[in-house]
Formats: structure tokens, C-alpha cells, sequence
């Protein structure tokens, strides 16, 4: 199947505008990690490297994107504040960027959405409504935008989102290219798509010979499903411990930049998800909210034999998960 022709952000456009966020964002911290269990988990002659966006503002990658879009709203729309929907990392980010652009976000989640998560968003300023689902919060948001005249900002669609998400990638390449490496491979958590499609853009142009996964969970599968069907496909219910992926549907454009740049989505399942959590807290020390490490789960379960022996890169995409969750989601 051939790729959809679509227009995609040059490295120049993205490390402008990676220049142009300046201190609003931080560039992660990439480490390469060194472990017995680790190697038990993936194979010993494999090395792992991860691009840390947990510890990025807010305890993901989001505000990369939001930003994005938000930086380029004209004074009067930007007054008038923006809406969007989530189910907390990027309803979170929206929190932040209104914060420090001047200005205001009404977000609209499902009711099922993790209490901590709709608590710093509230914390950090942002107007939370509360609906029974995900396909709901999306049907209130055109209300919001209709009677409000405030500006959706999409969680994963679009070119100046994926402009923003393709920084991380920048970064990956830039970071491990300074000490002397390169990666055979990198693995991107995929809910919408926006973080992987943006991920995989800069990769294909800066280092076309790496290998790019897409994962997602079993219970989220819209962008494996788009890929088998040659369109964006939707999803009727979402069934995952990684919320934080779960899309209800692939949209146009993320679906193209992703089918051009990614050479293939694997999934994962809640249970190798939660594996691959208390893997991440033994050997990284990191706490990891579910989605944040789907891409190790890969990387120990359908992809150890394919990359075995390989540079592997892995996206930590957030963290945002309270004590109670994690200790819960680390249970058999």
C-alpha cells in the first residue's frame, strides 16, 4: 500500500520551532540503561537507550504540541481561551499553556479519567467538564467551541501538532549522536498517533536507516486497525489500563504522517504493560504511568527477537500517575 501523499514539517521548520518554545519546554534527558534484569528481559546484546519525557512540564511530552498551536493564535482568539479533549495528559498541558500565554482552557473529559490527573488540572487553572465517555467529551467540545468561541486544540491531529511532537525526535537523535551512538531502532507509544507520527517524521529524515515502531495497547488499537484498512479507522470503546492512549479514532492527517514514516505498529497487552511498569521502577527507577511504558513492553515481548542485538531507542512518553493508581496497575 502506498503511503498517503501528505506535506510533512521539514527539520528546519521543526527545530525553529522547537527554538521558538524556548524554555516553555525542556529538552529530556536521554539515558542508556544498564541492568541485569533488563538484559534478562530483552536480551543481554541489546542496548536500550530512553528519551525521558516524563520528566518534561507537566509529566509529558504534551505540551510540545498544545504550544505549538497555541503560539501561532492571534491576540483575539487567544483571548477568547481554547478548549479540548482528554483524558488528563493532554487536558493537562492546556492547563499549563493557558497559564503562561495569558489566557484560559475549559477541558472536557471522561468520567473515568484518573482523579489526580483532572486535580492538576484544575491546579494549573483549566475549567474541567466531566462526560460519561471519550466520544461524548468530543461532542461537547464543538458545543464549547460554538457558544464559547474558544479554540480547540486537537490531543493528536494536525501539522503544527506533529511540528511540535517531531522535537522529541530531534532531540533523541541529536542526544545520543553526542555521545558517539546512533539507533538501529525506536520504539513510540501510539494513542491518536501524534506523538509517534511527529517521532517518526524526524527520524526517517535524520536517520533514515532506523527502524520506527508504533505500539499501542490491545484494548486501543485505532491506528493498527487504520493501517490494516488503508484509512483511519475508529474504535467503539476503549480497553486499557494506558488511557493515556486511548484514541477513539484515527484522524486524516495523523493516520498519513504516521503510514509514511512508520514501518510498523505492534500491540501490546495490559498485562505485558504492567511488566514492563515494574521493569521500568527495578532497573530505570522511574514511575511511569501505563502508557508511559507500553514502549518497553514492546521492546520485552512482540519485538525482543526482531531487535535482538540492536540500539534501541524507547520513547518514556509520561508519568502522570498517582501513588494509588501505579501500586494498583503493578498488581498481577
Amino acid at each position: 500500500m502506498n503511503a498517503p501523499q501528505i506535506e510533512a514539517p521539514t527539520i528546519e521548520a521543526i527545530r525553529a520551532n522547537r527554538a521558538r518554545m524556548g524554555d516553555l519546554v525542556i529538552t529530556t534527558s536521554v539515558r542508556r540503561i544498564v541492568d541485569d534484569a533488563l538484559a534478562a528481559a530483552v536480551g543481554a546484546s541489546t542496548q536500550v537507550w530512553l528519551k525521558e519525557e516524563l520528566f518534561q512540564r507537566t509529566g509529558s511530552f504534551k505540551p510540545r504540541g498544545a504550544l505549538s498551536v497555541m503560539m501561532d493564535m492571534d491576540a483575539a482568539a487567544l483571548s477568547r481561551g481554547v478548549t479540548g479533549v482528554s483524558a488528563g495528559n493532554h487536558a493537562i498541558s492546556l492547563g499549563y499553556s493557558a497559564r503562561i500565554l495569558g489566557t484560559t482552557a475549559k477541558v472536557v473529559m471522561p468520567k473515568t479519567a484518573n482523579p489526580f490527573r483532572i486535580h492538576v488540572c484544575r491546579e494549573l487553572g483549566a475549567t474541567v467538564e466531566l462526560v460519561d465517555t471519550v466520544h461524548d467529551a468530543f461532542a461537547r467540545v464543538k458545543e464549547i467551541e460554538a457558544t464559547e468561541g474558544r479554540t480547540f486544540v486537537h490531543p493528536y491531529e494536525g501539522p503544527k501538532t506533529t511540528l511540535g511532537t517531531a522535537s522529541v525526535g530531534v532531540e533523541f537523535i541529536d542526544q545520543v549522536r553526542a555521545v558517539g551512538a546512533a539507533l538501529d531502532a525506536v520504539i513510540i507509544a501510539a494513542g491518536g498517533g501524534g506523538l509517534s507520527g511527529g517521532v517518526a517524521c524526524a527520524f526517517k529524515q535524520m536517520s533514515p536507516r532506523t527502524a520506527v515502531y508504533a505500539v499501542e495497547p490491545e484494548g486501543a488499537d485505532s491506528l493498527s486497525r487504520s493501517f490494516k484498512a488503508g484509512s483511519p479507522q475508529s474504535i467503539d470503546v476503549v480497553r486499557t489500563i494506558a488511557d493515556s492512549l486511548g484514541a477513539p479514532r484515527c484522524e486524516p492527517y495523523s493516520f498519513a504522517i504516521n503510514r509514511r514514516f512508520v514501518d510498523e505498529v505492534v500491540i501490546v497487552t495490559d498485562d505485558q504493560i504492567r511488566d514492563a511498569m515494574r521493569l521500568h521502577f527495578r532497573v530505570s527507577k522511574l514511575v511511569v504511568e501505563a502508557a508511559g511504558a507500553a514502549t518497553l513492553a514492546a521492546l520485552m515481548y512482540p519485538l525482543r527477537e526482531r531487535l535482538l542485538g540492536k540500539r534501541v531507542g524507547l520513547v518514556v512518553c509520561g508519568g502522570n500517575v498517582d501513588a494509588e493508581t501505579f501500586a494498583r496497575q503493578l498488581l498481577p
